[in-house]
């Protein structure tokens, strides 16, 4: 007796018959309808930094990328609802929450990178050759070394 995998089914199959990712699917289709819809209602600059995250119960929240937005769609609160209201998806909407969640990418600044060239590092090494002070003296020695080398074939 052999064993024979079952056939394999699609991902669109899937999302559509299993009852768990049924679910999981149609809730995703329905957060993405009211994103479409509040994306209607706010201002270009603001679309990009404002996702839906839950809407249950009368109450919209809502994530934004950081707490300057935040402050800004705050002051719109209420005509944003108004405006919100007016539709047929958020009729019942009560109150809007906002949350700030920074992006996974904009955690901290990346830090700069110091390109020098061969001239710049000359100058500043020059520059240390005169310096009295060791601390002074070793910072700029380390900068002259930040001087792009040469490849090596």
């Amino acid at each position: 007796m052999s064993f024979r995998p079952l056939p394999a089914r699609s991902p669109a199959a899937l999302l559509r018959e299993e009852k768990p990712l049924k679910a999981l699917f149609n809730q995703a289709q329905r957060i993405d309808h009211l994103q479409q819809l509040l994306e209607s209602q706010l201002q270009p600059a603001a679309r990009e930094h404002c996702r839906v995250a839950s809407w249950r119960e009368g109450c919209l929240m809502l994530i934004i990328s950081d707490g300057h937005w935040a402050t800004r769609l705050r002051y719109q609160q209420r005509r944003l609802q108004r405006q919100l209201q007016a539709l047929e998806e958020f009729a019942t909407l009560t109150k809007i929450i906002f949350k700030v969640q920074p992006s996974q990418g904009s955690g901290r600044a990346p830090g700069r990178t110091i390109e020098l060239s061969a001239f710049a590092a000359e100058s500043i090494q020059a520059t240390a050759e005169g310096i009295e002070d060791p601390k002074l003296r070793a910072a700029l020695e380390r900068l002259a070394e930040r001087a792009r080398k040469p490849e090596r074939d």
